[in-house]
This record gives C-alpha cells, structure tokens and sequence, in this order.
C-alpha cells in the first residue's frame, strides 16, 4: 500500500478549560492514564508508517522540546516553534517546506483519537484524482459545539458548518486529513487574516475532499469533564 510518511501535529493550544492541570502543563502533554497525550500520537503514528513528524510549540514550549529530547522520536521530530501563534493554517503556511510536495497528515493533536489509520489512508489513496484530500470525521453528541459536514452520493464533503445552532447532522470533523501536495498553493495563497483551517481552507476543498468515518475513539479532551470520560472510556475498552 502506498504510504504517507509525513506529519503535522499541531499542538500549540493553551488548554485554557483544562486549568489547574494546564497552569504547569502544556495541553500536548496532559496524561491520559498516565502516557502524555503526545507520546499516544507519536507512538500510533509511528507504528503505522509516519516516519517524520513536525511539531508546533507555544505555550510551555520549554517542556514539549524537553519531552522530545528524552524520547524515542527525538531524530524523528522537527519542533517549528512560534513565538506568536499562527493560527492551524498560519502554522501550515510558515511550513510548506516540510511537505516537499509529499502528501502529509495533519492533525490537531491535543484531541485523543484511537483507530485504524491504515484504513484512513486507504481511504486517501483510493480517492479520484481531482480530490485533495481526506477528512476524518465521526459521530458527535454535541453537534452544535462541532464542524459538521454535509456529504453527496460521491462521498464528497459540500458544506462545512463550524458550531451553528441548528446543525444538519451529527457527523462531525475530527481535525485530522491526508493532504494531497496540490493543497500547498491553496495555502501559499492564504493571506495572514486567513489562519484557521476550518474556517479558511476546508470552504475552498468543498466538493475536493473525500472522507473517512473513524472506527475507532475520537474525543475533544478539553475540559477536565471531557479528559475523565476519555480515561474511563478507553480504560473499559481496553485500548490501552
């Protein structure tokens, strides 16, 4: 199967909902049972073929490069620091250089996701020529705090709604693709206002994009209600 080797783990995030615990604690690193959330996503990834992984750092950056050094992944990351943040599209912009015209995975990697990502990116690989990408998505019981996507006979993604009050379904965007190369213009073209990749990328892949419905675990751990649930789910699952 042809193989996507690179990734873009966005993990700059403040997790402002999850204070105290992220006073002294960047978000990227909050234990889920014990293992730091960041080293749950390097180490899936690694074991299904991600062989080079950026990261960005902000908040607490000092403690995500010193988890980097003293891991297995040390010569396997790039830390793409920002003294400001960027914004998820400013972040992709301001690194287009890793890419080098590869497909890419990105994924906004303070969320806990658990699945088959061989599956996710048979899903890229099989798409017709003219897609330029694939969004993992899932079942959502708080569709109105969620992106939902609206989808054609193609499985083609044709409307994105970011957190409106009456969204049309429950399938909701993970915040995680597979990138096509082509889908580095788009962001080279991206004008600094434009910086987040739901509001200001995924209008422009409408009718481009493909997508995949996890079959696994997929959860926003942003608040400490949300980082439990987490833990008791994936402790009575047996995930690990």
């Amino acid at each position: 199967m042809t193989q996507v080797k690179k990734a873009i783990l966005l993990s700059a995030g403040f997790g402002t909902r999850l204070r105290p615990l992220t006073n002294t604690l960047p978000k990227c690193l909050v234990p889920i049972n014990g293992k730091p959330l960041l080293q749950i996503w390097l180490e899936q990834l690694t074991e299904n073929g991600i062989e080079e992984f950026l990261i960005n750092s902000h908040y607490l950056s000092e403690q995500v490069r010193e988890f980097i050094e003293n891991s297995v992944f040390k010569s396997h990351v790039t830390i793409f620091h920002e003294p400001e943040l960027l914004g998820t599209l400013g972040t992709l912009k301001s690194t287009l250089d890793f890419w080098k015209d590869e497909s890419v995975l990105v994924a906004h990697a303070d969320n806990l996701c658990l699945c088959s990502w061989s599956k996710f990116q048979q899903q890229f690989f099989s798409k017709k020529d003219d897609v330029l990408g694939t969004m993992m998505v899932f079942n959502t019981d708080t569709p109105k705090s969620c992106g939902i996507i609206e989808y054609n006979d193609s499985g083609r993604v044709t409307a994105f709604h970011e957190k409106v009050e009456n969204p049309p379904s429950n399938l909701a965007n993970a915040a995680i693709y597979i990138f096509d190369p082509r889908v580095r213009q788009l962001i080279a073209q991206s004008t600094l206002k434009e910086s987040d990749i739901s509001l200001h990328l995924i209008p422009q892949l409408l009718g481009k994009l493909n997508f995949w419905q996890t079959d696994g675990y997929c959860r926003d751990i942003g608040s400490m209600e949300s980082l439990a649930k987490a833990e008791y789910d994936i402790s009575k699952m047996n995930l690990y």
